[in-house]
């Protein structure tokens, strides 16, 4: 299968050998339904890791999990070092961990900056009180969030649609929108929930130079979920494949484009090439 010209070459950062991310076998019950069974793996610093599996695999349970929208039954989650069973939804972002979703979640009838700055805010240190007070040490945070959120819009090209409502532009555009408020929160791991869906050849290869500027540049390490195999493949250091919701395997692209299990569950007939 044809991979995009991008290196896969990890920065210095990866050599370090604790886990940023490290799932403990992690179960999901949904009734009768077993969406995850015991799944665990590490996600190193400064790594592209690509989490793939056929539709029903798991694979956005486990984000869900991760990002504290989903409960779990057995096993533990952790960043850092630091579990995540007992944080809540609205404490994730603040911990270090950004997201996209399948489906487009933005703000259409706000302005471009207006998003993103959502995404800085997640950092803010100022609570209602202060806010409403406008303390002079609050003003100063809300211009360096203004200045981060643009230094995002400008390395994602979208500075020129600054002032525009998000719900008006072209949906490869809106994707980069909510990429950016994902990383207006200055995340540690990135979390791409199938970034690629809906996107041409030519704006599959600019999104794969995006996601290793982002690695590289931002020194933030990116767990991808992606059915794209080329995507995947170009870019991923390690991957851990799902199927049923049981991890079948994991490694560097290499080892899971010949593994037979993956072969048979997700890379044969119906996988892009």
């Amino acid at each position: 299968m044809n991979a995009p010209d991008v290196s896969t070459a990890p920065p210095a950062a990866a050599d370090s050998a604790a886990a940023l991310l490290a799932v403990r076998g992690v179960s999901v019950r949904f009734g009768g339904v077993v969406a995850l069974d015991g799944v665990g793996f590490d996600v190193h610093a400064g790594h592209i890791c690509g989490l793939i599996g056929p539709n029903g695999a798991g694979k956005t349970t486990l984000f869900n999990c991760i990002s504290r929208l989903y409960p779990y039954q057995a096993g533990d989650i952790l960043l850092e070092g630091r579990s995540l069973t007992d944080v809540p939804t609205h404490r994730i972002a603040g911990l270090g961990l950004g997201r996209t979703f399948q489906n487009l979640a933005m703000f259409q009838r706000m302005t471009v900056t207006d998003n993103v700055m959502v995404g800085a805010h997640a950092r803010s240190s100022a609570g209602f009180v202060c806010g409403a007070l406008r303390l002079p040490w609050v003003r100063a945070e809300e211009r360096r969030l203004r200045e981060r959120a643009d230094e995002i819009m400008a390395l994602l090209g979208l500075t020129p649609f600054a002032a525009r409502l998000a719900g008006d532009l072209p949906f490869a555009t809106q994707k980069r929108i909510e990429l950016a408020r994902a990383l207006a929160a200055e995340p540690k791991l990135l979390m791409l929930d199938e970034p690629a869906a809906g996107l041409n050849h030519e704006e599959l290869q600019a999104l794969a130079a995006l996601i290793r500027d982002i690695r590289d540049r931002l020194r933030i390490t990116v767990l991808l979920v992606e059915h794209h195999m080329s995507l995947v493949m170009g870019l991923s250091d390690h991957i851990v494949a799902l199927n049923f919701g049981r991890k079948i395997a994991e490694g560097p692209p290499a080892h899971i484009q010949n593994h037979p299990d993956v072969i048979e569950a997700y890379l044969g007939a119906g996988a892009h090439a």
